[in-house]
């Protein structure tokens, strides 16, 4: 991890870890001796602290040399290199500029809001990954490092989800997606959500490059009331296309059920359940039928009270053809 003895005078982070952000360089006594190179690989920084203070932060690769200063060393730094003895503290953390890509993440709790078409909470889960770049080091260091030793990626991952989990809901209730139109318009949402916590990040000292939801679940008991209302749903769309009334339907349903339940006692029951569903939608089907038939009729005695008001008809002929027409309904 880079930890030097207390002979040598190079200075450098000889082997980051995998998703590792920041790294303290430490030796024995926590002293640099005099004359000492720093050395910056490309893709990492530098922070320096004396006493506890923030006294420079280094971004560019290359050899600092600690005395001579030919890389622009500030000089309250230079001053201080007279003698690196055990009265002055100072501290050296390394931390990693380039990208760190493809971070895991998901919610440990889910997100609720409230449904626009079935107007009750619904509880979504989301999970999938982002990328993320220190842009501003010293407010990283003081707002989340805090002087600790070793800090890496997966610590970022509750401050990373208490700050995402908000604008989430918030973007949500206002776009007023349903439950099942969540997985058509996931980009969408990772997009706005990234817009929306920009400016958080960065006053933390980093920049959010890309947010990405891979996949979205709801909780059990939201999947089984939206179920039931669908199930609901279909029963009523069957009854209208069967021409039964929906109510109607549920109660012989319910009389079939019970004929089922009772064995053959209740085989009579059953049969007759059947028939009276049979019987009102071909009731309904005859209503249906007629009813256009009583229409015609109406239209037929308009036009023969007309032929009799316009003389063109006898009275005798008028009440004839009237008692017709009204006795085939």
């Amino acid at each position: 991890m880079g930890i030097l003895n207390q002979m040598r005078s190079v200075i450098q982070w000889e082997s980051p870890q995998q998703y590792q952000l920041f790294y303290k360089f430490t030796d024995r006594g926590d002293e640099l001796k005099n004359a000492s190179k720093l050395i910056l690989q490309e893709g990492q920084g530098c922070v320096f602290t004396y006493e506890g203070k923030i006294e420079g932060v280094f971004d560019e690769a290359g050899i600092y040399d600690l005395k001579t200063d030919n890389k622009p060393f500030i000089t309250t730094i230079k001053k201080l290199m007279n003698a690196f003895e055990s009265e002055h503290k100072t501290g050296i953390w390394f931390y990693r500029k380039a990208d760190m890509l493809n971070i895991r993440w998901g919610t440990r709790i889910p997100i609720t809001y409230n449904d626009p078409v079935y107007a009750f909470p619904v509880h979504l889960r989301g999970y999938g990954n982002y990328s993320l770049k220190i842009t501003e080091p010293k407010n990283f260091f003081i707002n989340v490092l805090a002087g600790q030793s070793n800090y890496y990626v997966d610590e970022l991952q509750e401050i990373f989800l208490s700050r995402i989990t908000q604008p989430i809901s918030n973007y949500l209730a206002n776009a007023k997606f349903s439950y099942a139109e969540i997985d058509s318009n996931i980009e969408n949402i990772a997009r706005e959500t990234q817009e929306r916590t920009v400016q958080i990040f960065e006053e933390l000292g980093f920049q959010l490059l890309d947010f990405r939801i891979e996949g979205t679940s709801f909780d059990k008991d939201t999947n089984e009331r939206i179920d039931e209302i669908s199930n609901m749903q279909a029963e009523v769309k069957a009854a209208n296309i069967a021409g039964v009334d929906y109510a109607e339907l549920q109660k012989l349903k319910a009389m079939r059920d019970m004929a089922k339940n009772e064995g053959m006692a209740g085989t009579s029951m059953g049969m007759f359940a059947g028939m009276n569903m049979g019987n009102a939608m071909q009731a309904n089907a005859s209503n249906e039928k007629k009813e256009p038939e009583v229409n015609d009729i109406r239209s037929k005695l308009k036009d023969l009270k007309s032929l009799f008001e316009d003389e063109l008809i006898s009275e005798e002929e008028f009440l004839a053809k009237k008692k017709e027409l009204l006795d085939s309904i």
